[in-house]
């Protein structure tokens, strides 16, 4: 019997082993994974199938595993099947050291040792396009894995979105509070082409069948032109048909509090990470989410890949008319 996509149309039914699929990303993809017509089999912590299987799309599997546990990957996540591909949603929870190196490094290395040996071919990887400028541990880390996985002769692709809209929603709230759009320096020091989850989804699942993604870093966002914080609090103003108004932070301002985070950090753990936070809040508000022009320093819009349709305007305009919180979860920063 053939196997028929979600969208009725035949399909090539691959088998792909997928982690991370609780995550908006993760699932997202784990739909489009599923549209394609594949055979998708996800992973859940120990304990917690019952809590997130009501939340997965209908027509996956669902097994529990500890994907930082190679025998209990192995033994019950690909539970001696076949499978055609590796797919990772997996990331850190808040980007700290600790979390970082454990899940963006050691995990994933473990998890592509482990499909090496189960006879997976192909992993598809969700990094992020900030690696380009590796300032910060949960970068080195994803670079770490990154140069791994390319040198394993396994093959790869390399997934490094630009923004999500969730990430860029922060401040909705404040707004509608009657409170001031925050804008670091003067508001259009950085630009991004944000990409919806659904379509980040679509992109990586396209990435198990289409061989021009194969053995590639595949930078992408979504439609353009880019969009500058200035530009993102100009429309949420429009649409809560209130007059702008912004109010701007010094970068300086982000320097001195770091500053003396790290000081505080030597006695304190705690403190330690929000340093690593608040550096974390700094390259976001003073760096670009394009792609990086290695020559000439600079983030180049038109070198930034485009994919899909969905807008962060429209993502706005949605939120706001329904009345709806956006929630950002541990990778909020402001």
């Amino acid at each position: 019997m053939s196997i028929i996509a979600r969208n009725g149309a035949p399909a090539l039914g691959k088998r792909v082993l997928l982690l991370g699929a609780t995550g908006t990303i993760g699932r997202a993809t784990a739909m489009a994974l599923l549209d394609c017509g594949h055979e998708v089999v996800c992973l859940v912590r120990p304990g917690r199938r019952s809590t997130f299987a009501a939340t997965l799309p209908p027509g996956l599997t669902v097994r529990e595993a500890d994907v930082t546990d190679p025998e209990s990957l192995s033994r019950d996540g690909i539970h001696g099947e076949d499978f055609d591909a590796l797919v990772s949603c997996l990331a850190s929870r808040t980007g700290a050291p600790e979390d970082a190196w454990t899940i963006d490094y050691r995990a994933h290395s473990e998890a592509l040792k482990t499909a090496g040996q189960a006879g997976i071919g192909h992993m598809i990887l969700l990094s992020a396009i900030c690696v380009q400028k590796p300032l910060l541990e949960f970068q080195k880390a994803k670079l770490a894995f990154e140069a791994e996985l390319i040198a394993s002769g396994m093959i790869y692709s390399i997934v490094r979105p630009t923004a999500f809209f969730k990430s860029l929603s922060g401040q909705i709230d404040r707004l509608r509070n009657g409170k001031p759009f925050l804008l670091f320096g003067n508001g259009d020091l950085t630009a991004c082409k944000p990409i919806s989850d659904h379509n980040l989804g679509a992109f990586i699942a396209g990435c198990v069948d289409d061989k021009g993604r194969w053995n590639s870093i595949l930078p992408i966002g979504g439609p353009g032109p880019a969009i500058t914080p200035r530009e993102q609090g100009e429309e949420l103003f429009r649409l809560l048909d209130r007059e702008p108004a912004f109010k701007r932070v010094p970068v300086g301002l982000m320097d001195a509090i770091i500053r003396g985070l790290v000081l505080a950090g030597r006695v304190s753990p705690r403190l330690k990470d929000k340093a690593e936070l608040a550096r974390i809040g700094r390259y976001y508000a003073t760096e670009s989410m394009l792609v990086l022009d290695p020559e000439t320093g600079r983030y180049d819009e038109e070198a930034t890949p485009s994919f899909g349709s969905d807008t962060l305007f429209g993502f706005y305009e949605h939120v706001v008319r329904q009345g709806l919180s956006v929630e950002r979860g541990d990778h909020a920063v402001f």
